[in-house]
């Protein structure tokens, strides 16, 4: 890719290795193959321009290339400043897509990458748009308002996103139809439970190497980040212990034999503090002045916010490592601040495993063939995916699990209702 240059990455020399793990990626990821040999043909994304915002890993490669076997045009960046894998955007970039990504960027540098993502010198511009915690959108409404006329749609990826569009939905600023794609069953029930189960304990134990068996684990939130996230410390041999705003939740958290605490009561004795909220303010500077020495600070939910990390800036600072901090109170004592306050399981590890981002992201290109098809049978609304195909998503990854499918006798289907090979006959259900 010598005389390719519509790109920034940390360095173009790790594009073998991102070659090498995006392969094995690939065979862990049977949903977007399964798209790719039904859909391929067919290139039901022929002249589509898709800016993309989501995580550069080695997952979101396999992703990309689905989207562009599809016939898409791309362009990317990263939907956070320390997620990026370095050598997955060296292996995109050489394949000649237009990628801006790197680990540690500033937030200044990640807005130029998002803006590099919607403005190309050859005049290419986007008509869809797949978001992963709204930022790319906000920028196209705020800046480039001009240019959502062209924009068919939009799929959000996660529940801060998702957020973000009902939001604008109300306020009647939503300038083209967007798909859910967090509330398909397929991702917010298997990702963001399944995947966090996973990678939570992955990112806090390459950072600190820290034992979780008999500490005290607290989780800020239980809804599916939360549950995800008090089983991954629950399955280390960690005591744990839930707060919770929503009494739904809450009692959900208590009967799972969770201990409900508010963080004024679980500050001064927690040692290992995990936020997935959603919201800000979670832990604040009086929560982290109230913890013991050593205790280990991190968050799973979309943004920084959730910790008053900003309040901890006139504390003195010690970079371990890159996304280890340890922060030292005026009083001596040292708290640990995992990536910053930002994704812990992406910024200190890899983030979720191929295997469960392949059921999300398999809903994305799906919605993303949707609303390219059929734009305009959409209002500038929030859609959800129907559960035809969050079943046909699910089906798709059964036989790489050796999973084998019961299947209804006309009697049975009868009986209860329902057709035999499920019933796709959703409206979105087109393609």
């Amino acid at each position: 890719m010598t005389d390719f240059t519509d790109y920034k990455v940390a360095d173009l020399g790790l594009a073998g290795w991102g070659h090498k793990e995006i392969a094995i990626a690939e065979k862990e990821m049977p949903g977007l193959m399964a798209l790719r040999e039904e859909y391929g043909d067919r290139q039901p994304l022929k002249g589509a321009r898709i800016a993309g915002c989501l995580h550069m890993t080695v997952q979101t490669a396999v992703l990309i290339r689905t989207l562009r076997h599809l016939g898409a045009s791309i362009r990317w960046s990263s939907c956070n400043i320390f997620s990026t894998q370095d050598h997955a955007a060296a292996a995109i970039a050489d394949q000649g897509v237009p990628v801006f990504a790197w680990k540690g960027e500033t937030e200044d540098e990640y807005d130029w990458c998002i803006k590099q993502t919607i403005e190309a010198e050859n005049g290419w511009r986007p008509n869809m748009l797949l978001d992963d915690g709204g930022d790319l959108t906000k920028i196209m409404h705020d800046d480039y308002p001009e240019l959502m006329a062209e924009v068919r749609g939009l799929s959000e990826e996660t529940t801060t996103g998702v957020h973000r569009l009902y939001e604008m939905q109300r306020a009647g600023t939503l300038k083209a139809p967007a798909f859910n794609v967090n509330d398909s069953v397929t991702k917010s029930k298997f990702d963001n439970l399944y995947g966090v189960r996973e990678s939570l304990v992955d990112g806090i134990k390459r950072a600190t190497d820290v034992m979780m068996a008999g500490k005290i684990a607290v989780v800020a939130g239980f809804g599916d980040v939360g549950k995800g996230s008090a089983e991954s410390m629950r399955s280390q041999g960690a005591r744990v212990m839930v707060t919770e705003i929503d009494p739904i939740c809450a009692l959900q958290a208590a009967m799972e034999g969770y201990q409900v605490v508010t963080m004024e009561d679980a500050a001064p004795i927690g040692d290992i503090f995990v936020t997935a909220t959603g919201n800000k303010g979670v832990i604040t500077l009086d929560h982290m002045r109230a913890m013991k020495d050593g205790a280990i600070v991190c968050n799973i939910g979309h943004f920084d916010t959730e910790i008053e990390i900003a309040a901890l800036r006139n504390m003195k600072w010690d970079e371990v490592k890159p996304q280890v901090d340890q922060v030292e109170f005026p009083d001596g004592k040292k708290i640990i601040v995992l990536a910053k306050g930002r994704l812990v399981n992406l910024g200190c590890a890899t983030g979720h495993p191929s295997f469960v981002m392949s059921a999300s992201f398999t809903n994305q290109v799906l919605a993303q063939i949707e609303l390219w098809q059929h734009a305009d049978s959409y209002e500038n609304k929030v859609y959800v995916l129907p559960k035809a195909l969050d079943e046909k998503v699910a089906r798709l990854h059964l036989d790489k699990l050796g999973a084998k499918l019961t299947q209804l006798t006309p009697e049975q289907a009868q009986y209860i209702g329902v057709e035999l090979k499920g019933p796709f006959k959703s409206e979105a259900y087109r393609y």
